[in-house]
């Protein structure tokens, strides 16, 4: 899809109205409600459709369909990535009135970080056919990966541990021995040191890389048109943050999560290496779009199913 550079600047402009504007109604720590999180995060799908259905309506059927898979695999994604974020907020004891402060953080940082690889991702494959079987090799590998770890007892075993440049970060300025509002900076004895603040956004900003490293291979296996990569994955992360508090509680009865998207990686990196194939002039079938969107929508449905039908079935137990 051809999209001028004056269409890019009107993009990026309307993202950065909304993320401010998200900042702005955010910008008050405090609890925040059940009802406040599900009256927003309709808001972000709903704009996120609309700018789906605009594609759809003035570019056709194929950007359409490539955005709304791409919107609904980050999407998914990010519901994992969840996790992660529940145990760093354990592990750092964040006060619950303080949580969507890290939160608006961590997306922003997750904004700036998935723009840069896409740029490198864009460029990778524009200079090198091959990055598709790369590509492809990897989504296999993270789709197995998340098997086992899904077999070993997934999220609900783990702790979240603090990365080594993470930790060499807090013994090169130290660390406050509590929180303080919402500062990242404290003097103590006279020396300036981080508050847990800081340190929970740098850990949330560090997971965010490793985020990425799933998402943009995953994504460039449903469209490899860097306009579209970027805003399914802008409009994925920018309800990130009232999702968290909206399915809270429903992310430990989510147990075939990750079963599911393992499923979809493999089946995105399968689709990536006959991709690849193709351009290298071997005759294999190559799997479309509408396909590719029903079997996302479909395995979803059926690893949620399942999973509330378990845990269920373990609560009456």
């Amino acid at each position: 899809m051809n999209v001028s550079p004056s269409v890019w600047l009107l993009t990026v402009a309307a993202l950065c109205v909304l993320v401010a504007a998200d900042f702005f109604i955010g910008r008050k720590p405090h609890d925040v409600s059940l009802r406040e999180a599900g009256i927003w995060t309709a808001v972000w799908v709903v704009l996120a459709c609309l700018f789906g259905v605009g594609l759809l309506v003035f570019r056709g059927g194929g950007p359409g369909g490539e955005f709304f898979a791409g919107y609904i695999t980050e999407k998914s994604l990010s519901v994992d990535n969840l996790f992660v974020f529940v145990l760093i907020m354990a592990k750092f004891a964040v006060p619950s009135q303080y949580q969507q402060r890290v939160l608006m953080v961590g997306v922003l940082v997750a904004l700036v970080l998935r723009a840069a690889f896409i740029a490198a991702g864009a460029a990778m494959i524009s200079a090198f056919s091959w990055v598709f079987y790369l590509f492809g090799a990897f989504l296999i590998w993270t789709a197995w990966k998340l098997v086992q770890d899904a077999r070993k007892g997934g999220h609900e075993q783990e702790e979240y541990e603090e990365n080594k440049l993470l930790k060499s970060i807090e013994r090169r300025f130290g660390v406050a021995d509590r929180y303080h509002g919402t500062r990242l900076w404290v003097e103590e004895n006279g020396k300036r040191v981080m508050t847990p603040m800081l340190v929970v956004m740098l850990a949330i900003g560090f997971t965010d890389i490793l985020f990425a490293l799933d998402s943009i291979p995953a994504i460039y296996g449903l469209t490899q048109d860097p306009y579209i990569v970027f805003t399914a994955n802008a409009f994925a992360l920018m309800g990130l943050r009232q999702l968290y508090f909206l399915i809270g509680g429903l992310l430990k009865k989510l147990v075939h999560l990750s079963y599911g998207l393992s499923v979809i990686l493999g089946f995105i990196g399968v689709k990536l290496v006959l991709h690849a194939l193709h351009e290298s002039g071997v005759h294999v079938p190559e799997i479309g779009i509408p396909f590719s969107l029903g079997f996302i929508v479909l395995v979803l449905a059926i690893t949620t199913a399942t999973s509330l039908w378990v845990t269920r079935r373990q609560e009456r137990v």
